[in-house]
């Protein structure tokens, strides 16, 4: 039997890999910790039975401890809540979902328990890669992705580890603004960028794939899992979301992972590895398709993903700032607070006021998130002024 933890249980990619667990009868969600919807987390934990429990916010674990009582459940709350969770003593691979940089303490406090870490949190390599690979060789634990992308990458390097990547081609649907201009981008609203054309998503990466700015974020990470430089790292725009990636090798091969748009195959084959099971849905059919097409993506229109380039290369704690200016940004879009385009014109703001740490602990990282949370707020509101 497999014991696992979900960071993030009750969202997108929690809810996905608890089907990979109904359809696995050697599969057990040991652990779950989730923000704030209590209504699923109360489910899910009738369902599964898990050892314990987690709640962003206390008086949220409070409510959902008395609705549970009666079940032989540990509820807790907050950063110490979610750290228990991944550090449980039965789990052997954490997965990780939760949104933002809270997953950081977490991974970090599992992979010092001997955890193997199951990725699909980007914030703890683009704010934290420089801790956490190094942490993860030290204490000899496994990082799998989870992303599509990634995970395609990490598939199409299995048994070619002695060869050296010449390039990694990163593909990106070029969600639902694929071929507008800026101009033509002045007045989207949510409800427009929340219509991804492939993927099934929750609202923050919908959002994010939108602007190219998660693309970017995966740039990032790509960077620390597979040990390349960014030149090494090609953005590829495939709009029909079949092949998820591909690793073009020094002597000009390319490998490419191909597949429908279903993240529970990059979630069971993180869960599994190196072993591939059944999964149960939709199978490609090369007769009924009919193209697969690549664009160049437009990194003007879509300067979200030129100014992650940018970042990456500075390092230090400027990726920091532009994940933290990017979710507080896509936050104040979702409140209709700012247009569409200031989602990356803060991103570039933000990172042009920062006071750049070279290597930053966990508490710089954190510092500066707070940093850049205050300099978009006071850019705010003097504009309202």
């Amino acid at each position: 039997m497999k014991k696992i933890a979900i960071l993030g249980s009750t969202g997108s990619i929690g809810t996905q890999t608890l089907d990979v667990v109904r359809n696995n009868s050697d599969l057990e969600a040991v652990s779950l910790a989730a923000g704030s919807n209590i209504e699923l987390l109360e489910q899910q934990i009738l369902e599964f039975r898990p050892n314990v429990v987690s709640v962003w916010k206390e008086d949220k674990a409070k409510e959902l401890k008395e609705k549970v009582k009666h079940l032989n459940v540990k509820v807790l709350s907050g950063m110490d809540g979610l750290i228990a969770c991944a550090a449980e003593k039965e789990v052997s691979t954490v997965l990780t979902a939760v949104v933002g940089m809270i997953g950081i303490r977490p991974v970090i406090e599992a992979i010092k328990a001997g955890k193997d870490i199951a990725l699909a949190n980007k914030e703890t390599l683009v704010t934290a890669g420089h801790l956490i690979i190094p942490l993860a060789k030290e204490y000899g634990v496994s990082l799998l992705p989870v992303d599509s992308e990634h995970s395609a990458i990490f598939q199409c390097l299995q048994g070619e580890r002695q060869n050296k990547i010449a390039k990694i081609l990163l593909t990106a649907s070029g969600g639902p603004f694929r071929g507008r201009t800026r101009d033509e981008l002045k007045n989207i609203q949510a409800e427009d960028a929340l219509k991804h054309p492939n993927w099934s998503m929750g609202q923050k990466i919908t959002i994010d794939s939108s602007t190219m700015v998660n693309k970017g974020l995966e740039v990032m990470e790509a960077k620390w899992l597979f040990d390349v430089d960014y030149s090494q790292i090609q953005v590829v725009v495939q709009p029909q979301s079949i092949v998820h990636s591909m690793v073009e090798f020094e002597d000009g091969g390319v490998m490419a992972q191909l597949g429908t748009p279903d993240m529970r195959l990059p979630i069971q084959y993180a869960l599994y590895y190196p072993e591939r099971r059944t999964l149960p849905g939709e199978r490609l059919d090369f007769y009924k398709l009919s193209q697969i097409t690549f664009e160049e993506p437009d990194m003007d229109t879509f300067r979200g993903l030129h100014l992650a380039y940018e970042a990456g290369k500075q390092g230090g704690s400027i990726p920091t700032v532009y994940n933290a200016a990017n979710e507080l940004a896509v936050s104040m879009f979702l409140k209709k607070k700012i247009s569409y385009l200031e989602i990356v014109d803060s991103i570039e703001y933000a990172m042009e006021k920062h006071r750049f740490i070279e290597n930053p602990s966990v508490e710089q990282i954190l510092e500066a998130e707070q940093e850049t949370y205050h300099n978009l707020e006071e850019k705010w509101k003097r504009e309202e002024e």
